[in-house]
């Protein structure tokens, strides 16, 4: 007897819409991230419902599939004669070891091959495609233009076979074209096509083909077995999944639009905190926002969001309390500007290019007392060389080896001098790195480089590179946490040039772009301070993740139960 679906749907609300798992997706902060695990299991079960016979009511009055079969294979045989099909060798019978499940009366199993026939595509240019053809054409995963020239002349199912092999595409239209990346089948006038389509998901023909030569192999598509129920009861399944389809899709967009929602609240909420005047209106933002914190921070966007503003507020000088007693940063740019120039006169470093003072219109932001506004290149050697023997050993970091934490951490390969020296960007320990190119910028990969081996390191052309003149030593990770903040990263893309697929941020910006340097003591109570806070974001975030995990596993387990 069919299972009342649209109860097991109900009755787990919770499960389908709370089990979430994140894609693979660069950018900072968004829905396009989060994948809905629950809907899609949910689907998934809908189809596997279908194909076994358990979504809708058997009706013993309905014509068998065994007599479908017989009328299929007399229309094949009529199509071989006519020389518009070849003949196939038969399939050998399927023995009840191989039978996946049990099946409805009145259904039965046979191999894919038996029922559909996989035509190539023809070659069609892509200077022959338009936007203003009569037919669709396909490739292997959907429209990619049209013609004037329909190739095949009917409805039809067209599968990937190259690129996006498996993936599946319904052409309704009374003709299309689909390229020679992809198959096409027209299903036999006695089958609904739309069944067939929704048969054809269960498959799995994604996983086919994977090995040395990648692609989907028609013939191993021809020896998987499926089930296939009276034609009547194909037109019944076809309108139940459609309709529970569509309250899937209502269902997903009610979670994004209760996720877009609860994303616009954190933003505006984190926002006070940075549009705080002073420390007591601050504290009194902090106070609001800490008293529906279990509330709020329930997603990997709103951790994120929270991360983002505590190194805003770091950078700003609201995060930590100032102390009068500190030394103000104008001495410390004092004393650097000092050393710098002794570091010319010996002929240690070149003497770069005077930068201009920040005027009023480039500081965003008031700064607190005993702060000051720089340029990097005030106080840095921008992309610096080493020099040392050809044989000593170094570090060579690819970009690949530069994590996008606020710490910076970055692994490393050991190779000779003489082998990395040319052609690549130099480093050496305490150097301070940022990615100048999209996508390693917006994802903010920088570092503070440590551990080198003997103390230098070469590495990706694509890293801006300061070596700072003072021996003093909070400066480097006080400004990663700089370059890491949402003002000093927008701001950066917004100065990026070149092609949207390789843009570039200017050197003039990393070494001329202001930034707000704090006294010397109180850099390292940021730090430290930002360490902290992180911490606690990193545990919230696992914690939602197990949570995350649990809900998915808890979805998985229900599908088995039900289909089992």
């Amino acid at each position: 007897m069919a299972l009342q679906v649209e109860q097991l749907i109900t009755d787990h609300l919770d499960l389908w819409t709370q089990a979430q798992t994140a894609k693979s997706t660069s950018g900072r902060g968004s829905n396009n991230k989060i994948e809905l695990t629950g809907i899609k299991k949910l689907r998934e079960l809908i189809l596997e419902l279908a194909v076994r016979g358990k979504l809708v009511p058997q009706d013993p009055t309905d014509e068998p599939a065994s007599e479908l079969l017989k009328r299929i294979a007399e229309e094949k045989e009529a199509l071989v004669k006519a020389g518009k099909l070849k003949k196939q060798k038969p399939f050998p019978r399927i023995s009840d070891e191989e039978k996946p499940f049990e099946l409805p009366k009145g259904w039965a199993f046979l191999k894919l091959g038996s029922l559909l026939e996989f035509e190539y595509g023809d070659n069609l240019p892509e200077a022959k495609r338009t936007n203003t053809g009569e037919f669709p054409v396909y490739g292997s995963n959907g429209v990619v233009g049209s013609h004037n020239v329909a190739f095949i002349n009917a409805p039809c199912i067209v599968i990937g076979r190259k690129g996006s092999a498996g993936a599946l595409n319904l052409c309704m239209h009374s003709g299309c074209c689909v390229t020679d990346v992809a198959y096409y089948c027209i299903p036999s006038a006695y089958m609904n096509l739309n069944f067939v389509f929704k048969l054809l998901h269960t498959l799995a023909l994604d996983k086919l083909g994977k090995g040395i030569k990648p692609g989907l192999n028609r013939n191993e598509a021809y020896e998987l077995i499926v089930s296939l129920p009276p034609f009547a009861e194909q037109n019944r399944i076809v309108a139940k999944v459609d309709e529970l389809m569509a309250l899937c899709d209502q269902l997903e967009q009610q979670s994004y639009q209760q996720l877009d929602a609860h994303n616009q609240l954190v933003d505006a909420l984190l926002a006070t905190l940075t549009q705080s005047l002073n420390a007591d209106e601050l504290a009194s933002n902090w106070q609001r926002l800490a008293a529906h914190f279990d509330t709020l921070f329930t997603t990997e966007y709103s951790i994120d969001a929270l991360k983002q503003t505590i190194l805003q507020l770091a950078v700003m000088g609201k995060l930590v309390k100032q102390d009068p007693s500190d030394e103000p940063a104008s001495e410390l740019l004092k004393r650097i500007a000092f050393e710098k120039d002794a570091l010319v006169k010996a002929g240690k470093i070149k003497k770069q290019k005077s930068l201009p003072p920040i005027s009023d219109d480039e500081k965003p932001f008031e700064l607190p007392e005993g702060w000051e506004w720089c340029r990097l290149g005030w106080i840095a050697e921008i992309n610096p060389r080493n020099y040392a023997e050809d044989k000593l050993q170094a570090s060579f970091v690819p970009m690949t080896l530069i994590g996008k934490s606020h710490t910076g951490e970055h692994l490393s390969e050991t190779r000779d001098w003489g082998d990395i020296k040319k052609g690549f960007t130099h480093f050496a320990n305490g150097d301070l790195a940022v990615a100048k190119i999209t996508p390693c910028f917006e994802n903010s990969k920088a570092a503070v480089f440590h551990d080198l081996t003997n103390g230098i390191g070469a590495g990706t052309t694509e890293l801006h590179i300061a070596r700072f003149i003072s021996a003093e030593d909070a400066l480097a990770k006080y400004l990663l946490l700089n370059i890491k903040s949402p003002l000093y990263l927008k701001t950066g893309e917004s100065k990026m040039t070149g092609t949207a697929g390789q843009k570039r941020l200017p050197k003039d910006f990393f070494e001329g772009n202001p930034f707000a340097l704090p006294p010397k003591s109180e850099q390292g109570r940021i730090v430290n301070r930002v360490n902290e806070l992180f911490e606690l974001c990193d545990a919230l975030s696992e914690k939602l993740n197990s949570s995350k995990q649990t809900q998915v596993v808890l979805a998985e387990a229900l599908v088995e139960q039900v289909v089992a």
